[in-house]
């Protein structure tokens, strides 16, 4: 890193710390938190009227992406539906039709899926319907306005690019997902296909008159152990898709390109990498995705974003440790470290002080300055 004190733009700054250039510091992301995190926190010294993820992270100094409007959600909407009340859960159905059990006592408990949108061929015809493509309503913004405040945009601009498969995960069900792969691969490869469109429809628009800077994907399909598909079906059906949603950003000079996913993404790695998303998040350690061994084994092709072991919060001690251990792979550049998933709700504020604390110091952020910062860890 440059020792220049002429500061930058968050937007100035992602820019070129994802292209290994020099900057007058790293860009300062977090992942956000558990909503347990804010009660307990207040009772520990959290100012009280933050009480979310936005709020939180602006409290702490942290920088955003200015995000890119697109819809490529169902529509319409399935109408939001409360089944069913019972004494400490619900039966709901959510807009995207999925009907699941939730817990009413505030906690933030995967629900209990009990039936999803899509079945068969038959659901799936339905279903399509409210992914039409070429739906003005997929496009009902200002396109001008949207030029105006990206141009104008001091956060680096970023446009979401979708989900081949971990969407459709959630409107089958996991298991009836993996037998269609054998029962109808066929229909597999039509969705697939479907949403590679919609996508690309979707995204065309903005990327002929935006200046983007940052793509953003979403997946979560992996587990600790790996991903729900063998790589071998990963490559034959997703693949092709994910090539010609990157090769058409990278046309439009978009050069950093991400997908969202948990768990341990090692064996697909390579398959992302070759496709064209050449940036990884958020890097769960503990599930097995060690942002040392990908720089190691991957070199700069590879860029990161996360990879602090959330489960290091919980002792400060190791919390320090953690950053010392990732510190010269950071110093190499395009890797923005912080949390690789949402706060927990086990760690105290004190610990979150200390690890702020820390990156502070470290990484000389100078926008992390709240109260009980310089205190925290003595």
């Amino acid at each position: 890193m440059s020792q220049s004190v002429v500061l930058m733009t968050p937007r100035e700054r992602f820019r070129r710390w994802m292209h290994y250039q020099s900057v007058d510091r790293i860009p300062h992301l977090e992942f956000g938190y558990w909503g347990e995190c804010f009660p307990k926190w207040h009772e520990q010294g959290l100012p009280k009227h933050l009480h979310d993820n936005d709020s939180v992270e602006r409290y702490f100094g942290c920088e955003h992406f200015h995000c890119l409007p697109n819809r490529m959600d169902p529509y319409p909407p399935f109408s939001y539906e409360i089944l069913e009340e019972r004494p400490r859960t619900r039966i709901v159905r959510y807009e995207d039709g999925v009907i699941a059990e939730v817990n009413t006592d505030g906690g933030s408990s995967i629900p209990h899926y009990i039936e999803f949108p899509i079945k068969d061929r038959r659901t799936w015809q339905a279903f399509k319907e409210r992914l039409d493509p070429r739906d003005p309503s997929r496009f009902d913004y200002d396109l001008n306005r949207v030029k105006a405040d990206a141009r104008a945009s001091q956060e680096a601009v970023a446009i979401y690019i979708g989900s081949l498969f971990g969407v459709l995960r959630n409107w089958t069900g996991f298991e009836q997902i993996c037998y269609l792969i054998y029962d109808d691969r066929d229909l597999v490869e039509e969705m697939v296909e479907h949403l590679c469109n919609l996508i690309i429809s979707v995204i065309e628009p903005l990327l002929k008159e935006v200046e983007i800077d940052v793509a953003c994907g979403w997946e979560d399909i992996c587990f600790n152990h790996g991903p729900m598909i063998s790589p071998q079906v990963f490559r034959s059906i997703l693949d092709p898709r994910y090539r010609r949603i990157a090769n058409l950003l990278r046309r439009h000079g978009v050069t950093v390109i991400y997908t969202d996913c948990d768990g341990n993404i090692c064996p697909v790695v390579p398959i992302w990498m070759k496709a064209g998303y050449n940036c990884m998040f958020p890097v769960e350690v503990h599930a097995g995705t060690d942002p040392v061994a990908l720089r190691r084994e991957y070199g700069k092709d590879l860029l990161l974003i996360g990879g602090y072991n959330k489960h290091k919060l919980e002792s400060k001690s190791e919390t320090l440790a953690e950053w010392k251990r990732l510190e010269p792979v950071v110093a190499e550049g395009g890797f923005i470290p912080h949390v690789d998933h949402r706060v927990p709700a086990n760690v105290d504020y004190e610990n979150y002080l200390y690890y702020m604390k820390c990156k502070k110091e470290i990484f000389g952020i100078e926008t992390i300055d709240v109260p009980g910062l310089e205190r925290a860890g003595k």
